[in-house]
């Protein structure tokens, strides 16, 4: 058991707003545009424009295959307009703190990429609408890990020793030296940069699916993405372990093992084409 002062100071060292990852301006003025009735998606997407590093790697990654467009969309607003403003939002937070997921643990930002390909290929195969959401989520589910490797350095090196000692997934060594696992961790970062419900959902519940509480589907998703990834061993989780499946993710998105067969061609077809996606 971790000490409840050790883990009540590591909740605090985590949740400190100032220690976390910043985020472009551009974010807030989208969001103030977002909840104003008269804007429109032409203002949204020219704030975002006037950040010319920040537009070059949005435009990168929707013409990537994770999300079937490519080198078909040419402007933010037609972004905007094909993918909606969630999956635009996630995509700007995920390739911001790019550097920083390289650099807290080799190959994450592979398995991330892996898992929204992954999720977005289940989605699609539940006949869910707008599976680019789904992508999504699963391209963030794993941003806990980051902030831990920042913030926490020591404890952190204590969790991949751990890992590798007891030969422990990631989650389960998080569990034992911090108290709780990076799921926690996603929570709050998603209500810090005001994510949408179902993407935080899925961030804070894909090691869970069962709990959530409004968005099961969309957490049943990423669960089922990362086991896949993971079987696929693209990438790298913070572990070698094949993540614990839980049948009742398939319950929720009401599909048959069977089911995934023609979505794992599609993933293993398709994970050597975004090897190179870097920013």
């Amino acid at each position: 058991m971790v000490d409840q002062d050790l883990k009540t100071s590591v909740k605090g060292q985590i949740l400190s707003t100032s220690d976390l990852p910043t985020l472009p301006s551009v974010l807030d003025e989208v969001t103030k545009l977002v909840d104003d009735p008269n804007s429109s998606t032409e203002q949204v997407a020219k704030v975002i424009s006037q950040d010319q590093v920040l537009s070059a790697k949005v435009l990168k990654m929707v013409n990537s295959p994770i999300y079937g467009f490519p080198g078909r969309i040419t402007t933010i607003q037609h972004a905007l307009v094909l993918l909606g403003l969630n999956v635009i939002r996630g995509i700007i937070i995920s390739t911001s703190v790019f550097d920083m997921i390289q650099q807290a643990m080799s190959g994450l930002w592979e398995h991330s990429l892996g898992c929204a390909m992954a999720s977005g290929a289940i989605a699609k195969a539940a006949g869910f609408e707008d599976p680019e959401e789904f992508t999504v989520a699963g391209l963030l589910h794993d941003l806990g890990k980051v902030v831990t490797a920042v913030q926490l350095p020591e404890l952190n090196e204590a969790v991949r020793m751990t890992v590798k000692e007891k030969d422990l997934t990631y989650y389960e060594a998080e569990r034992q030296i911090l108290g709780f696992g990076h799921d926690r961790i996603n929570a709050w970062l998603a209500r810090h940069w005001h994510l949408p419900p179902n993407v935080r959902e899925a961030m804070t519940y894909h090691h869970h699916p069962d709990r959530a509480q409004h968005y099961q589907q969309t957490a049943a998703v990423v669960h089922v993405g990362d086991f896949i990834v993971r079987l696929f061993e693209y990438g790298n989780g913070g572990d070698d372990q094949i993540a614990y499946f839980k049948p009742a993710a398939m319950k929720i998105l009401k599909l048959k093992m069977k089911d995934l067969e023609p979505v794992m061609d599609e993933v293993s077809d398709k994970f050597m084409e975004i090897s190179d996606l870097t920013f």
